[in-house]
C-alpha cells in the first residue's frame, strides 16, 4: 500500500476529538447577501478550519439553486488553494455523471499541481440538482445512462488520473494533463502524487462500490440519516484491501451548529430547515434570516418535514454539540466527521466552528 496515498486519506484527531474533524461547505447564500459574500465566507471558513486543526475542507456541487453558490467546485478549490497552506481541499463531491471523466481528471490534476499533496476528489453519482437541470448539464434527455454507467465512468477517470489505460484501449493515447505522462517524457520531472479519490453516497450503491474498490467512503448522514448504519455496514462488509487502503476508512457528513446561546442555535438551524422545505416544495430560494424563518407559516405536513429534517442535526451549546458528535462516533464507528452547517449568517457559522474547536481543545 502506498504510504503517501494512505496518509492523504487518514487524518489525525486533534485535541480531545474522538476522530479527525473536517468541514463540508456549500457556499450558502443568505437572504440579503450576494454570491460573492457567500464565497468570501467559504474562504474565511477554510482559513479558520486550517488554523484550528481541521483535517480537510470540501465544497459540494449543486446546480440551479439560488441559495447555493458552489456550482463549480474546481474553481472554488483553486481559489482556496491560493489562500491556505496545509489543509486538505476537495470536492464533496463532484457529480461525475454530469461531466466527462477526462475533464475532471484535467481539472483535479491542475489542482494537484497548484496544491501538491493536498487535493481530494470526492465523487458522487447523483445529479446534484433536478432532472431538467441534469439534462441541460449533460445535453441528453435520458438521465439513467449517467447513473447506470457510473462504475465505467469511475474506472475511466481513475485511469486518466494514473495514465494507465492498457494498450489497445481507445483512450490509450490520450493523457490528462497535468498528470503522470509529464514525468515519463524526456526531461519530465512530474510529481508522482495524484488526487485522493473518494466515493460519496446516500444509499448502498456507492458504499458497496467503494468497498469493492478499496476506496475511502463518505456517507451523507446530514440528509439521509436513516441509511447511515446500513450503508456503513455494507461498505465494511464489501471492503477489499487495495493500493490505497489496507482497511476501511469512512467519514460521514453531519449538520452541526454550536452557539453561545442554545436558543440562538435553534433559531439559526431553522433557517436551513425552512430553506430546505422551500427547495423540496419546488420553491428554491436564498437561505432566510431567522426572522423570516420564524415568520414562515407551516402547515402540519410542513411541520413534520421540518421535524424530520432537524432530527439528525446536532445543535446547541458547545458542550451539547460535543456530546452529540461523540455519541454519533460511538454509534456509527466512523473514522472521520465532516461538519456542515446551513445557517443564514456568516458570523454564526464561523463562530460555530470556533466553538466546536474550543470544545475539543483544538
Amino acid at each position: 500500500m502506498s504510504d503517501v496515498r494512505d496518509h492523504s486519506v487518514r487524518g489525525t484527531a486533534r485535541g480531545t476529538a474522538p476522530v479527525p474533524l473536517s468541514v463540508l461547505d456549500l457556499a450558502t447564500v443568505g437572504s440579503g447577501r450576494t454570491a460573492r459574500q457567500a464565497l468570501e465566507t467559504t474562504t474565511e471558513l477554510a482559513r479558520l478550519a486550517e488554523r484550528r486543526g481541521f483535517h480537510r475542507f470540501w465544497v459540494a456541487e449543486h446546480h440551479s439553486m439560488p441559495g447555493v453558490a458552489s456550482s463549480s467546485p474546481a474553481v472554488i478549490l483553486a481559489h482556496l488553494a491560493a489562500r491556505t497552506e496545509r489543509i486538505r481541499l476537495g470536492s464533496g463531491g463532484v457529480m461525475l455523471p454530469n461531466h466527462a471523466p477526462l475533464v475532471i481528471a484535467e481539472q483535479f490534476g491542475t489542482l494537484e499541481a497548484l496544491a501538491p499533496g493536498r487535493i481530494d476528489l470526492g465523487l458522487g453519482r447523483a445529479p446534484g440538482t433536478d432532472g431538467a437541470t441534469a439534462a441541460a448539464l449533460r445535453r441528453q434527455d435520458h438521465l439513467r445512462e449517467g447513473a447506470d454507467d457510473f462504475p465505467e465512468q469511475l474506472s475511466d477517470l481513475v485511469r486518466f488520473l494514473d495514465d494507465d489505460f492498457p494498450d489497445g484501449h481507445p483512450f490509450a493515447r490520450i493523457h490528462a494533463v497535468p498528470g503522470p505522462v509529464q514525468g515519463r517524457v524526456p526531461g519530465g520531472v512530474q510529481r508522482a502524487d495524484r488526487p485522493s479519490v473518494w466515493l460519496l453516497g446516500s444509499s448502498g450503491f456507492s458504499a458497496r462500490l467503494a468497498g469493492l474498490l478499496g476506496l475511502p467512503f463518505s456517507f451523507a448522514h446530514h440528509f439521509s440519516s436513516q441509511n447511515t448504519l446500513p450503508a456503513l455496514e455494507l461498505y465494511r462488509q464489501s471492503f477489499r484491501p487495495s493500493e490505497v487502503l489496507d482497511r476501511p476508512y469512512a467519514s460521514i457528513g453531519v449538520q452541526a451548529l454550536a452557539a453561545d446561546d442554545p436558543a440562538e442555535a435553534r433559531r439559526q438551524v431553522m433557517t436551513g430547515a425552512v430553506a430546505m422545505l422551500r427547495l423540496r416544495s419546488g420553491r428554491p430560494g436564498l437561505v432566510p434570516t431567522p426572522e423570516e424563518a420564524e415568520a414562515h407559516p407551516l402547515a402540519e405536513h410542513e411541520r413534520e418535514f421540518v421535524a424530520d429534517w432537524l432530527r439528525p442535526v446536532i445543535f446547541g451549546s458547545p458542550d451539547e454539540v460535543r456530546a452529540g458528535l461523540d455519541e454519533l462516533v460511538r454509534r456509527t464507528g466512523v473514522d472521520e466527521l465532516m461538519l456542515t452547517s446551513n445557517a443564514h449568517g456568516p458570523q454564526v457559522r464561523l463562530r460555530s466552528l470556533e466553538l466546536i474547536a474550543d470544545a475539543y481543545g483544538m
